[in-house]
């Protein structure tokens, strides 16, 4: 039987769940909580192997103990569930180390299929949760990644350009004319917006293009 830990402090919601889980042929309940201030002590006493943890809890948050759960027992699953949604408590449930993130107050049989594929290795989130991740990472990948579009002609060139050669020596290596280089270098001046060699590489080192 998989073992399961519930880390909750909606007393309610805590009952539902328990009575779901205490009949489940899969799961065997290992402990029940009601807050995280003790998380790291009740993981070594009841040794889940999945853990479902609330975001809001009183002294310590869902997502400090999952920190310190990780830290110390990485192979351990946790799924987050909360009613809230904002990008903050998404982005750092995920940092922390969460394998997945649903919301409260849906179906519960939702619940069995979210732990389920976290047990399959992957990361069940409610669909307006996954909508945030992809955006975030969107947002994220268009301001630190800017795209220029350089062929790998062009890559190469200005790699060998960063690397020291002389336009002679890069023709050379690339059995190109000297003009040909000469062109290829504009072109790129052009794509990553500066005016000299020495820009172009700075560039293209602090942005990862080569």
């Amino acid at each position: 039987m998989i073992r399961l830990a519930i880390f909750e402090d909606n007393k309610a919601f805590l009952e539902t769940i328990k009575l779901l889980f205490e009949a489940h042929p899969k799961y065997l309940l290992v402990g029940t909580f009601n807050n995280a201030q003790a998380a790291l002590k009740n993981v070594i006493d009841c040794q889940p192997d999945i853990i479902l943890m609330d975001i809001k809890m009183p002294e310590v948050s869902g997502i400090e103990a999952v920190s310190k759960i990780k830290e110390r027992f990485p192979k351990i699953l946790i799924l987050m569930q909360s009613f809230f949604d904002d990008d903050n408590n998404v982005f750092s449930a995920i940092c922390a180390g969460a394998s997945g993130y649903i919301l409260k107050g849906g179906n519960l049989q939702n619940l069995f299929q979210a732990l389920d594929e976290t047990l399959l290795g992957g990361s069940p989130m409610s669909p307006p949760i996954a909508r945030k991740v992809l955006t975030m990472f969107q947002n994220k990948y268009s301001l630190q990644t800017p795209f220029y579009d350089l062929s790998t002609r062009e890559k190469e060139i200005l790699k060998y350009l960063a690397d020291g050669f002389s336009y002679q020596k890069i023709a050379d290596v690339c059995f190109i004319s000297y003009h040909t280089v000469n062109a290829h270098l504009r072109k790129i001046y052009e794509k990553l917006h500066v005016n000299s060699a020495q820009e172009a590489i700075v560039k293209a080192f602090k942005e990862k293009i080569i």
